[in-house]
């Protein structure tokens, strides 16, 4: 038997990484983080336990890694959904709702990936959070940004601390309010993106819920109703 290629190891380490990192987002968000181990992951993995610390030195950095990844894939998906789009306004609005989604379907992973980044251990840079990081910036560059340098580190502190206030323990806010406020900074009408959590209705077909009219904006009131306010100029 001839041995493998370079390309064929380099491929069959890549799925090994991903199966690591898939498992490990599937059973923090069914567990949490503390129930969770590195045995539990590699077993869900199918891998071999010595193997995660081939690719990450511990714990925390595989779920950054994991979180991140799960996050970006997450903002690809809004970002090129059907219909395309070239509308910066529209790419932002995907974006914000992508983001802010997550503490609807994964809320404990979520809050577990906040905790984790306020912890001594502190922020893990790596190539998932890089690829999130270039989707974001991208998305400012496309909504019309002037200082992407300036603009994309505003942005994702932003979204952060909605992700925050949406998840924190005892006293969360409510998330249609959050959309409403990131939407009034970027000037973005509410019927844009595609979070289906923000309408009144919660799901089910309704009439768009924003009005723009000389030069005003419907918006909702936390519990979702639609209300008037002036554009910010």
């Amino acid at each position: 038997m001839s041995p493998r290629s370079a390309s064929v190891n380099e491929e069959l380490r890549r799925r090994s990484r991903e199966r690591l990192l898939q498992a490990t987002v599937e059973l923090v968000a069914e567990r949490g983080y503390e129930a969770t181990t590195l045995a539990d992951i590699a077993d869900r993995a199918g891998s071999a336990r010595g193997l995660i610390s081939y690719y990450f030195p511990g714990k925390r950095q595989l779920f950054q890694s994991a979180v991140h990844r799960l996050m970006h894939r997450t903002l690809a998906a809004a970002l090129e959904r059907e219909p395309a789009t070239e509308d910066g306004r529209e790419l932002m609005a995907r974006a914000i709702d992508a983001i802010l989604g997550l503490t609807v379907e994964s809320p404990v992973l979520m809050r577990a990936h906040m905790a984790g980044i306020l912890q001594a251990e502190g922020f893990v840079q790596c190539s998932e959070q890089q690829r999130l990081a270039g989707l974001l910036r991208e998305t400012v560059e496309r909504y019309g940004s002037a200082d992407p340098d300036t603009d994309y580190p505003m942005l994702r502190a932003l979204l952060m601390g909605a992700v925050f206030a949406a998840l924190m323990p005892g006293a969360p806010m409510p998330l249609p309010r959050l959309r409403a406020e990131l939407f009034d900074r970027y000037g973005l009408d509410w019927e844009s993106g595609s979070a289906v959590w923000a309408r009144p209705d919660q799901g089910t077909p309704a009439a768009p819920t924003a009005v723009v009219t000389a030069g005003r904006r419907a918006r909702p009131d936390p519990d979702g109703r639609p209300r008037v306010r002036s554009r910010r100029a």
